[in-house]
């Protein structure tokens, strides 16, 4: 699968469950990390939990192996690892507060 293949199934994966706000970075010579993020928002904390499990389980479906998962349990922000996408489900209120958008403006952002 290629990344931009991976980048459309995250994104898919989300808008499925309704995350709103959602935002792709092209991460490309910006950062090692990852050559995109894909950031999207919940309302609630069940939210964000079933956007972050419908994104890892499209990649389990898919056999994308899934590097990491961190935050799922507090449901603040979720990340989910799956090597050149990574994926960044916040709770409103967090995604304000960290504003990766921000940080990260000198990413372009990608339209799906």
């Amino acid at each position: 699968m290629t990344n931009e293949n991976l980048l459309q199934l995250v994104y898919n994966a989300a808008d499925d469950k309704r995350a709103e706000d959602i935002v792709v970075l092209s991460m490309k010579g910006i950062s090692l990390l990852a050559d995109y993020f894909v950031l999207c928002s919940g309302g609630s904390d069940r939210q964000v939990q079933a956007i972050a499990r419908e994104v890892i389980d499209q990649a389990n479906e898919h056999g994308i192996p899934v590097k990491s998962v961190e935050g799922f349990d507090a449901a603040r922000w979720v990340l989910i690892d799956l090597g050149d996408v990574v994926a960044h489900v916040f709770h409103h209120d967090e995604r304000e507060f960290y504003n990766l958008e921000r940080l990260w403006r000198e990413a372009p952002v990608i339209e799906i």
